[in-house]
């Protein structure tokens, strides 16, 4: 799996500083921008904390995926306020064996790994004999499983990622997804760590949002975020 933080608003602390200064202010938009850093963090922290947010609607991250599964960007795809751009199996044909993620779960068992493996060599098989008899590509990919690698770009502004992150980076959340989530936060707070301080699963500023379906571990998620 890798994710790489593609582009990003330039000095995106700036704009969203500056967007939360126009709300209270009658200066010109050039001048909102001069603003120190100093005061800039101390503003956007408190924007922060009064909830809001749609100042960091004004900013905006691009992310490419790759190395993960079909059914991660599954659940990629249901967070709406987004942009995607993925590669597609109706063009792309998998010409050679196409590559598969394969859970944890079943690589911690040998004999599992070694039939899962044994099955995605059968359907690349099956797909290669569909595309041969002249099945087209975008009818043969239908027997292409869930596993099968794929690449994706994401876009997502500042508010959306936030959002993102509390249901994303959650021990309940998919491994996979999770993962994808904990890196993407990884290299958003390289570039904005006051816009994304806090960011991550609920319990990292408050209690856990899951009620009787916690993980129980919120001391020790509290922990990893933190030192992120």
């Amino acid at each position: 799996m890798r994710v790489q933080l593609l582009a990003h608003t330039p000095d995106p602390e700036r704009t969203a500083a500056a967007a939360a200064r126009l709300c209270y202010s009658d200066s010109d938009i050039s001048e909102l921008l001069e603003l120190e850093t100093d005061k800039q963090h101390t503003l956007l922290r408190k924007i922060l904390s009064l909830g809001h947010l749609s100042v960091l609607e004004h900013v905006s991250f691009s992310f490419g995926l790759e190395g993960v599964s079909r059914a991660c960007t599954h659940q990629l795809v249901r967070h709406r306020v987004a942009s995607y751009s993925q590669q597609s199996q109706r063009y792309v044909k998998a010409d050679k064996r196409f590559a598969a993620v394969v859970p944890p779960t079943v690589t911690d068992r040998p004999e599992l790994a070694e039939r899962y493996d044994a099955l995605m060599d059968q359907i690349h098989a099956f797909y290669g004999e569909l595309l041969e008899a002249g099945v087209p590509a975008e009818d043969a990919r239908f027997v292409l499983p869930n596993a099968a690698e794929t690449k994706i770009v994401v876009s997502m502004n500042g508010r959306e990622l936030r959002h993102f992150f509390a249901l994303r980076c959650c021990r309940r959340a998919q491994w996979e997804i999770r993962l994808v989530a904990k890196e993407m936060l990884r290299a958003v707070v390289a570039v904005a760590p006051v816009l994304f301080e806090g960011a991550g699963p609920g319990c990292v500023v408050g209690g856990c949002p899951e009620g009787k379906m916690t993980c129980g571990a919120a001391a020790e998620v509290r922990h990893e975020y933190t030192h992120l």
